[in-house]
């Protein structure tokens, strides 16, 4: 059996024609013939675009191991349905000829037994890859629409009983043990960039110890552009791998990140809070809290850098994360002391 150092230690091309190779031999527990296209994704997990002989396509994704256990995946997959039942267009799990969401394979060539599922094809080009300004704009008061409805729904959802995901909570966030890692331990960071964050940080914790507990809920967690499909009716949401228990704020924050330091952020801000608000209510309280999440969010993209410090991502955005924290951190504080 392959060790995890002998794989780590395999060119990234080997890791996924070794990837590849599981897809196609855990395809065999789902009926009409699967068979990969391509891989979509090797980041954290490997997604695969499939087809059967009809011609019909789908999406396989191989979990990394120890991220979630079967329990939370399968919470997971509960509330994807359980969206697409309340009339939220979603990528629904398929299921496989034993009537499982979620399937375990072992090969020697790959560490570890792997969970897997299997997700219905959604046709969509990714808000990353949208240029113009006015397509994104009117993309961002969808997504704030969608992001509305998901929350209205998760608000008044009864959840199984065995029903586990994790938290993104003040102990996920800024913990003794966040869930991405500490971004404390971020060797880049300067001791004046350390006492910064720590400030902000403890006032952050503060802060959310006394928020409204109708501002906590089921959230997505990963709303970023790459998880956003816009297509020929509109735009849907894929990728609940970091989905979870966290605050609306949190998600919305999530959401406008990445665009920050774009010219024209103003306008998407605007557009995903007018279309947030046409799906549920938002008080201005709650709006006002933006720049703690802002800030929030900003931690656990150092925490994921600095636990993925190898990785071409971390390679090319670190320096980003951390000016960005750094900003973020006096803008939170500056708004605290107002």
């Amino acid at each position: 059996m392959t060790t995890d150092a002998e794989f780590d230690a395999l060119t990234t091309e080997e890791q996924e024609r070794r990837l590849t190779a599981f897809a196609e031999f855990v395809l065999d527990q789902w009926d009409d013939g699967w068979r990969t296209i391509r891989l979509i994704k090797y980041r954290e997990n490997a997604v695969f675009a499939v087809a059967n002989a009809t011609g019909e396509q789908a999406v396989l994704r191989i979990h990394r191991p120890g991220y979630h256990s079967d329990v939370e995946l399968r919470s997971e997959l509960a509330w994807i349905e359980a969206l697409s039942e309340d009339g939220i267009a979603l990528p629904r799990p398929l299921r496989s000829r034993t009537g499982l969401v979620l399937v375990t394979a072992q090969v020697k060539e790959v560490p570890h037994a792997r969970q897997v599922d299997m997700f219905e094809w959604v046709e969509g080009r990714p808000l990353a890859h949208l240029t113009e300004t006015a397509a994104l704009i009117e993309a961002y008061r969808q997504l704030g629409a969608l992001a509305g409805s998901m929350h209205r729904h998760s608000a008044r959802w009864h959840r199984p009983e065995d029903f586990r995901r994790h938290a993104w909570d003040i102990e996920g966030l800024i913990g003794v043990k966040p869930l991405w890692g500490d971004f404390r331990e971020l060797s880049v960071l300067s001791t004046d960039d350390r006492l910064l964050l720590e400030q902000a940080a403890s006032r952050a914790a503060l802060e959310l110890e006394v928020l409204p507990a109708e501002e906590y809920t089921l959230i997505h967690a990963d709303l970023v552009p790459d998880n956003v499909l816009l297509g020929v009716d509109g735009v849907k949401v894929i990728d609940f791998d970091d989905s979870g228990f966290g605050w609306r704020m949190f998600e919305l924050a999530t959401a406008l990140f990445p665009y920050l330091d774009a010219p024209h952020y103003p306008a998407i801000e605007k557009a995903l809070f007018d279309g947030y608000r046409s799906s549920f209510a938002l008080s201005q309280q709650e709006r006002a809290r933006l720049p703690l999440f802002l800030f929030l969010r900003s931690l656990t993209y150092l925490s994921w850098v600095h636990t993925r410090s190898g990785t071409q991502t971390a390679r090319e955005m670190t320096a980003t994360f951390v000016r960005r924290a750094r900003t973020l951190a006096r803008v939170y504080l500056e708004r605290a002391a107002a």
